[in-house]
């Protein structure tokens, strides 16, 4: 890699593990570049380089507030990852992990070899499953609340308004408390399948692209040997929560969640 190109990483794997080199032949990286992989000792970090000018700290930061640019490269990096899990155990690495150089690559891996090797250890033959559960509006019955009252509350149309918005304010957050708790169940019931288990905030009806509020954003690393079990296990699930809960399951994907990184690259 030349002066004028930065060092993006994108994944650790086990250097007697990594994929046929056509694999990554064929995979663009976040700059269009075939990346490659960079080897210490038993150790591989698949990198590419991307241009300098393009990837320095102001440029990288205009680029990161571009939706569509951001879009893009967060897709070119999933790729290579996913390419490379399929091959090998793979521990990703964050989005925009830079280095000047692959010396300082080479440093990073000799350096942490053993927080590496035993992060490797750790999601060997298992993958990454997200489980995230939607309070189901729409398999909510759209009931009329009649507010208890006299006769004269019927004859006053703003007070029956105002009763009736009461009580359907009263039993939505009844429905979300509900919700809430079976969101809770769920996720226990998902850590009996799944070797490590894990809670992501969830996220708003904006970030999610879906109205219904999310209770659970869940994500579960399992063994391939049991992948079978948590389909069955999911079935059992929706069946049990429905129509208060809707679960999406999303998966296989690499361990994100679970790939611990030795050390907080320096960018330089």
């Amino acid at each position: 890699m030349t002066a004028d190109a930065y060092t993006w990483l994108y994944a650790v794997l086990p250097a007697g593990a990594a994929p046929d080199p056509a694999t990554l032949r064929g995979l663009s990286g976040v700059a269009g570049e075939h990346p490659r992989l960079v080897t210490a000792q038993h150790l591989a970090a698949a990198a590419g380089p991307v241009p300098r000018a393009e990837f320095e700290a102001p440029a990288l930061e205009r680029r990161l507030r571009d939706p569509g640019w951001l879009e893009q490269a967060v897709r070119a990096h999933h790729r290579v990852i996913d390419a490379l899990t399929s091959s090998a155990p793979t521990l990703p690495l964050r989005f925009a992990t830079l280095y000047r150089d692959e010396e300082r690559v080479l440093s990073l891996l000799a350096d942490h070899r053993t927080g590496f090797e035993a992060a490797l250890r750790r999601i060997a033959d298992r993958t990454e499953w997200g489980v995230k559960a939607y309070l189901d509006a729409v398999g909510q019955p759209d009931q009329e609340v009649v507010a208890p009252g006299t006769a004269a509350a019927h004859d006053r149309p703003g007070t029956a308004y105002l009763l009736r918005r009461r009580a359907a304010r009263d039993r939505s957050a009844h429905l979300l408390d509900e919700a809430v708790e079976r969101g809770r169940q769920v996720h226990g019931a998902l850590t009996e399948v799944a070797a490590e288990a894990t809670e992501h905030p969830a996220q708003s009806p904006e970030a999610s692209g879906v109205r219904d509020p999310m209770v659970l954003n869940g994500a579960y690393l399992v063994d391939r040997s049991r992948t079978d079990e948590l389909a069955r296990r999911m079935a059992e699930l929706r069946e049990a929560h429905a129509p208060v809960l809707r679960l999406e399951l999303s998966g296989p994907w690499p361990p994100y969640s679970f790939a611990d990184f030795p050390t907080a690259p320096d960018g330089e």
